[in-house]
């Protein structure tokens, strides 16, 4: 077992780099050089060490591993980190995206000190947030969060920049607001605020109810799930390229991970007594959005609803609480993070050169582009769930998970990859075939070696897990299975007391 404490050390490197970022001096040219490459090395740094994370993580075993704990506060909350199978991705995740983040930032000119400190700062939040094993613990990184993407949104994004990030701030923040008092709740109830023991604590029938939808309250918005889901295309339409990436890739995967870290465990007989309501939210979210989708002018604004439907996947299958619907969602999350994020890259690059994301803008890129469309095309694909691709593997599972459940749910969830396949492709043949007539694309240069060097390990990883997801899976199976087991156990007994009575 490890004796140093790798997991704070994988946590709080960023801020380490952000403070070195910080007391960085010089002219103005050296000082933005200078930021770029600590922030690159830092993260870089940050994913090296998470890697030995996996290296040295049993997958067979279903308990916390990494585990530290040290007294914080008199009242018995303390500093508790661990990561399990359901977790671990999810930091993985967060760590093997930043870098690609920062590359991706590095035309960035405006204030670029503040920005690298900015997504240093978030990525120390975003890894604590997975991490955490105290509930005050994981509420502070949970809402910290909101603060530096605030600022990335709100300083470096687009016209209306100020408007989105306001809306994103209070969206998110009003929910977090009835989360906390569930957390108090909580803290009154089983005397301790540690996740694990919280776990095995039994929580009153009435006040699983009340608890479960304080947290749904939060985690919804955060997914986001229809119809809480207004603030994320504007979110997305003014953030930065990497701000986009980050918000789609895993600030949204946070709500997923708080049903399956709160909601399931510690609210069973709630969650299976809401599970109808999640149904008709997430098949109509996967219908509804995707149907807008094929409406929209903006590009990010098609993937930002496309986004949304494929998160009805993951509550779809996560409140199935069947042992393929639990696992798709974790694998649905981690698919989707990889696939959205390097479709918001693949927007970034042509953003870069015309400076538009209006789609009746583009036409022809294939003959201009030929490097980038073979590129968009792997994701598109992977973004409509083509089989071979990884956005197929967690679709598949989690209407599989679903129709052992609810067939109605399933048949109509379907309709979603039928739909996606719509505006995925009339997204592709807009931009990439036709005519190439307009003016303003024929000087238009393929993709740079920066460009190949964020956009080629994510095609690697999108063909990897569609032909062999065994990793991803077996590293949450003994977790998932025992999430499910407890699950099924105690909506079990709730069933056989109400017969003998």
């Amino acid at each position: 077992m490890t004796t140093w404490p790798i997991l704070s050390v994988t946590t709080f490197l960023p801020v380490v780099g952000a403070l070195i970022v910080y007391l960085s001096r010089g002219d103005d040219e050296a000082a933005r050089r200078n930021s770029r490459w600590i922030a690159l090395w830092t993260t870089l740094i940050t994913f090296a060490v998470s890697v030995i994370l996996v290296m040295r993580f049993d997958p067979n075993s279903a308990d916390f591993q990494f585990v530290e704990k040290a007294n914080w506060l008199a009242t018995g909350i303390t500093y508790h980190m661990g990561v399990d199978g359901i977790s671990l991705p999810f930091v993985i995740l967060t760590t093997a995206l930043m870098p690609f983040c920062i590359i991706a930032s590095w035309k960035v000119t405006s204030r670029v000190r503040e920005y690298m400190m900015a997504f240093l700062i978030l990525e120390t939040l975003m890894v604590g947030t997975f991490a955490a094993l105290d509930l005050v613990l994981f509420y502070l990184f949970f809402e910290g969060g909101l603060i530096p993407m605030f600022l990335i949104i709100g300083v470096w994004g687009g016209p209306r920049r100020v408007y989105a990030s306001f809306k994103f701030f209070l969206y998110t923040l009003l929910g977090s607001v009835l989360m906390l008092l569930a957390i108090m709740a909580l803290y009154w109830n089983g005397n301790t605020t540690d996740i694990p023991t919280l776990m095995h604590t039994a929580v009153p029938r009435s006040l699983q109810t009340w608890a479960w939808l304080a947290f749904f309250a939060s985690f919804a918005v955060k997914m986001p799930m229809w119809p809480v889901h207004t603030w994320l295309p504007d979110a997305h339409v003014e953030a930065p390229t990497a701000g986009s990436v980050v918000l789609a890739a895993i600030l949204l995967k946070m709500g997923g991970y708080g049903f399956l870290r709160f909601s399931l465990p510690m609210f069973p007989l709630a969650s299976h007594d809401f599970a109808p309501l999640i149904f008709t939210l997430s098949t109509i979210a996967i219908i509804y959005t995707s149907l807008v989708a094929l409406m929209q002018e903006d590009m990010k604004k098609l993937i930002a609803y496309s986004s949304v439907a494929h998160m009805g996947f993951v509550t779809m299958g996560i409140f199935a609480g069947t042992m393929q619907g639990v696992a798709g969602g974790v694998f649905q999350m981690i698919s989707h993070g990889i696939v959205s994020g390097a479709l918001f890259l693949c927007v970034g690059i042509v953003y870069d050169r015309l400076h538009t994301r209006e789609i009746a803008a583009y036409g022809g890129l294939v003959n201009r582009m030929p490097l980038y469309a073979m590129t968009f095309m792997v994701f598109t694909m992977a973004n409509v769930g083509l089989p071979g691709t990884s956005g197929f593997v967690g679709e598949f599972m989690t209407l599989l998970g679903t129709f052992k459940v609810s067939i109605p749910t399933a048949f109509f969830a379907t309709f979603g990859v039928i739909l996606s396949a719509g505006y995925a492709l009339w997204l592709y043949r807009k931009v990439v075939f036709g005519a190439l007539v307009k003016p303003s694309l024929m000087s238009m240069k393929d993709l740079t070696l920066r460009e190949c060097v964020t956009l080629f390990p994510m095609i690697a990883l999108t063909i990897l897990f569609g032909v062999y997801p065994k990793p991803v899976l077996d590293m949450s199976a003994a977790s998932v299975q025992q999430l499910v087991n407890n699950y099924n156990t105690a909506v079990t007994a709730v069933k056989a007391a109400a017969l003998l009575q």
